[in-house]
């Protein structure tokens, strides 16, 4: 996440995922030309954020699922608030009340993410996170098209569990959905946060909430273990991926394209975590498993679609 993490163009038209990136600014208008240049930016951010799942899938076993999640959110805290340097002063306790609340289910998004990668494969966590944004795009919709799109969605779950999802971990099956309702409560927030911090300000106080919350849990579980140079390292490299490079290469793309583009592309990630999964992490796919995700992606797709298109006689 997903991971999970902060990835939301607009709360009104994604419907996707974190591993959720989130941007509190929001999208700036479209710019006229070619589409191409935003396009492989946000085809990179993506290829990032699952390149970047996949490496803190082999980090586990040196700092456990929370170790690694603590150091993910707290590095990259890290680096936004040294590239932003929000200000603190002049928000009220409700501006405060709204980043804590995006920042908590930042955090938590990427707990339960990253415990369901420990069990099931990338792609299949990936898909079930999907289920949370698309979720609340379905019910955002005043269009009865938007019924098709989560019968489509249920298909490719029932498809994915094979009848059951003891088939995947039924515990990781259940972090994986958490993780997707979590991730609808960032989109969220994420948006109420835009409204109120400037430029990428929230994202980074949010971030910093997450590391925050996340860290008694990564010592607990980890503690000195975290502080090993090499995992160090490589946290330092699940932050960057997972986190920094996708949300700047998503920032810049979403000042080019309209936000009904960025989510249907958006909406190609668990492909994109399927092959991160086998390249990286040899975890190879059924045909069924194949089209359950396309099913999903689908569903995600049109969804996003009907959501952005032009209600009849507007």
């Amino acid at each position: 996440m997903n991971h999970a993490d902060a990835r939301s163009a607009d709360a009104s038209a994604v419907a996707l995922p974190e591993t959720a990136a989130a941007h509190p600014t929001g999208p700036a208008a479209p710019r006229r030309g070619g589409a191409a240049g935003p396009v492989a930016l946000v085809v990179g951010g993506a290829l990032s954020v699952q390149f970047g799942a996949a490496l803190a899938v082999l980090l586990i076993p040196r700092a456990g699922a929370l170790g690694v999640v603590t150091l993910r959110l707290t590095l990259a805290a890290l680096v936004l608030l040294l590239v932003c340097r929000p200000r603190v002063r002049g928000y009220s306790r409700s501006d405060w009340g709204t980043v804590v609340a995006f920042g908590a289910a930042m955090g938590g998004m990427n707990i339960c993410i990253y415990q369901a990668i420990d069990r099931i494969p990338l792609g299949a966590a990936v898909t079930l996170e999907v289920l949370g944004p698309l979720a609340l795009s379905v019910v955002a919709s005043r269009r009865l098209l938007s019924l098709v799109w989560a019968g489509l969605a249920l298909a490719g779950v029932v498809l994915l569990s094979g009848g059951g999802f003891d088939r995947l971990d039924p515990v990781g099956a259940g972090f994986a959905l958490a993780a997707g309702a979590l991730w609808a409560t960032y989109i969220v927030f994420s948006a109420r946060t835009g409204r109120r911090f400037p430029q990428a300000d929230g994202l980074a106080l949010a971030m910093a909430v997450g590391a925050v919350l996340s860290l008694p849990l990564g010592l607990a579980e980890a503690g000195t273990r975290l502080a090993v140079p090499s995992t160090l390292a490589l946290g330092l490299a699940v932050a960057l991926l997972s986190s920094v490079l996708p949300y700047t290469l998503e920032l810049i793309a979403l000042r080019r394209i309209p936000a009904g583009t960025f989510a249907v592309l958006m909406s190609l990630e668990p492909a994109v975590a399927a092959l991160a999964g086998f390249l990286v992490l040899r975890q190879a796919l059924s045909a069924t498993d194949a089209a359950a995700i396309a099913l999903v992606i689908a569903a995600s797709i049109g969804a996003v679609r009907s959501r952005t298109r032009p209600a009849p006689g507007n």
